[in-house]
């Protein structure tokens, strides 16, 4: 009798088995045990499947040496999954990478697929930065390595950022080994800001700022670039230390103000666009890097202009001549107004002192009103030139925007720019006519009181015709005040003492009407006196002027 000897399987052990019938539901297999054991064809993929023949061998896990039948229970899955889990430790042991397939997302990062086995990936293992669409990545293939592996609590945490480091590192070390000042590198752009762009050249970022990016003007990095761009750039600055790229775009191009003088002479006549505004100017880009600057003085010679935006807006094409360019200072002197003729050419054919001018009001201020020519510019009718008599506190007494007024041509002024208006002008001078032939000198008149001050009153004879009757002229008794004899509105008579048309300026006296009035008292008294009296003619008089301040109180 033949006795076989079978060595003894244990539970969780791989060993290698060897197909004896490929089924259609399964294969049996032959481990060197007493007996075979099916496997199901569900433990199989279809390329497995189609691959397996008679005689073929493969890895089993024994789940069950002998189980109540008296069977073996072998697992084709379990050992692939045991292969795997050894292939892991080994990755995380070694550091080596693995390749895994996203198959979704979780809380906190994704799921991940490494030959059978889940893992998880979290977030901020990813990438080198924050990963935003995480479900952009689902059903990608990536590299990444172990960093945790716990087979009892089927646990595995991977992380790809690990080996992006490492190659980032390599990169660093490989660039910073060639960087220099002057050197053209290929980067990416990685990160955009308001000073400048951050650009990846391979391990390290080198800043990019909004100065260096063109000759011309932008307002922000994101006008010229976009996240992902590829672009060329030239190594400016290089701190090996601090590890830290000054990186320029425009120096790839020549400056442009290296031949700006050639191509922009002065009193040149060029077209340019508006690019910004100023409260003192616009500027205008004559090519990419240069700009000039045309001052609101240099924009209109028919006005005053306030505001750029009143004459331009940012975008407008214009015309304007080249008044004076230093490259060294990268600054050019533009004017639009040059464009056009030059109104004040014809002024002094056109005006004469004396002429009478029609005009529109075109502006009012506190000194004077402006008046708007025909060829565009403005006159000035200062307030002073307004009346002759009348007291005129601000233009606006008189005037109105919009009003048409006339006025003389009192002075023109070339190299200034200026015309001088007058409207009192119209009507002639009436302290030179009218004036000194109503008011000579002795005679009288009734005036009122406007106005009391410590050297006499000011007495209004008409409208706009002020006269001062001194302190002097005016009768008081002793200890009074001026203040008790006259007030503001009240009519007093007096006499006109002395005129001055040309300084404009008339006095009165109330106490020559008082003394004339004692002197006439006087001599009708003396007259009808038959015997001689010692009465003096000086006491009479200041008896009469007693009398006189009787009746005025």
């Amino acid at each position: 009798m033949c006795t076989e000897t079978f060595r003894n399987f244990q539970e969780g052990e791989v060993v290698e088995g060897t197909v004896v019938t490929k089924q259609p539901d399964g294969v049996l297999v032959d481990i060197g045990y007493k007996m075979e054991a099916v496997i199901a064809r569900g433990e199989f993929s279809s390329d497995e499947w189609d691959a397996l023949d008679d005689g073929s061998t493969l890895q089993v896990f024994i789940e069950n040496p002998e189980n109540r039948d008296g069977r073996m229970v072998l697992s084709k899955e379990k050992a692939d999954r045991m292969k795997v889990w050894e292939a892991l430790k080994d990755a995380h042991d070694n550091q080596t990478p693995v390749e895994g397939t996203i198959l979704s997302r979780i809380k906190g990062g994704l799921i991940v697929d490494v030959g059978g086995v889940k893992g998880f990936l979290p977030g901020s293992q990813i990438d080198l930065r924050p990963v935003r669409d995480l479900d952009a990545l689902i059903g990608q293939d990536l590299a990444m390595q172990v960093i945790k592996i716990n087979r009892r609590r089927n646990n595995i945490v991977l992380s790809r950022r690990v080996l992006l480091e490492g190659e980032r590192d390599k990169l660093r070390e490989n660039t910073l080994s060639n960087l220099e000042p002057g050197l053209l590198i290929d980067g990416v752009v990685k990160n955009i800001t308001d000073y400048g762009a951050f650009v990846d050249l391979g391990g390290i970022d080198g800043l990019l700022h909004i100065t260096d990016i063109s000759w011309g003007r932008i307002n922000h990095p994101s006008e010229v670039l976009r996240v992902g761009d590829r672009l060329q750039v030239v190594v400016l600055r290089f701190d090996r230390e601090s590890q830290r790229v000054s990186l320029g775009l425009k120096q790839k191009s020549p400056d442009p103000w290296t031949t700006a003088a050639d191509k922009y002479p002065m009193t040149s006549r060029i077209s340019g666009k508006v690019v910004s505004l100023t409260d003192y100017g616009a500027f205008i880009e004559l090519e990419k890097g240069i700009e000039g600057l045309c001052h609101v003085s240099e924009m209109s010679w028919a006005a005053d202009v306030k505001h750029p935006s009143k004459v331009v807006t940012v975008g407008d094409a214009v015309e304007v001549v080249v008044l004076s360019i230093n490259p060294e200072t990268r600054k050019i002197s533009l004017g639009m107004k040059q464009t056009q003729p030059n109104p004040w050419d014809l002024v002094e054919q056109n005006y004469v002192v004396g002429q009478r001018i029609k005009g529109v009001v075109r502006n009012l201020t506190d000194f004077g009103a402006f008046v708007g020519l025909p060829e565009g510019i403005d006159g000035l009718i200062h307030v002073s030139d307004i009346s002759y008599t009348k007291h005129i506190k601000h233009p606006s007494d008189l005037f109105q925007k919009g009003q048409e007024v006339e006025a003389v041509v009192l002075k023109v002024d070339r190299a200034k720019e200026r015309i001088s208006l007058g409207y009192k002008q119209l009507a002639g001078d009436p302290w030179e006519t009218r004036i000194p032939d109503t008011y000579p000198v002795g005679s009288v008149h009734t005036a009122k009181v406007v106005k009391i001050a410590d050297f006499g009153v000011f007495a209004e004879l008409e409208e706009g015709i002020e006269a001062l009757i001194p302190a002097s002229e005016i009768p008081t008794e002793e200890g009074k005040r001026m203040s008790d004899v006259v007030t503001v509105g009240q009519e007093v008579q007096a006499k006109i003492i002395r005129l001055d048309a040309e300084e404009q300026k008339i006095a009165l006296s109330i106490r020559a009407m008082t003394e004339d009035s004692a002197a006439g008292d006087v001599a009708d008294y003396v007259g009808s006196r038959k015997e001689p009296s010692s009465t003096t003619l000086g006491s009479l008089i200041q008896d009469q002027m007693k009398d006189q301040a009787k009746k005025d109180r």
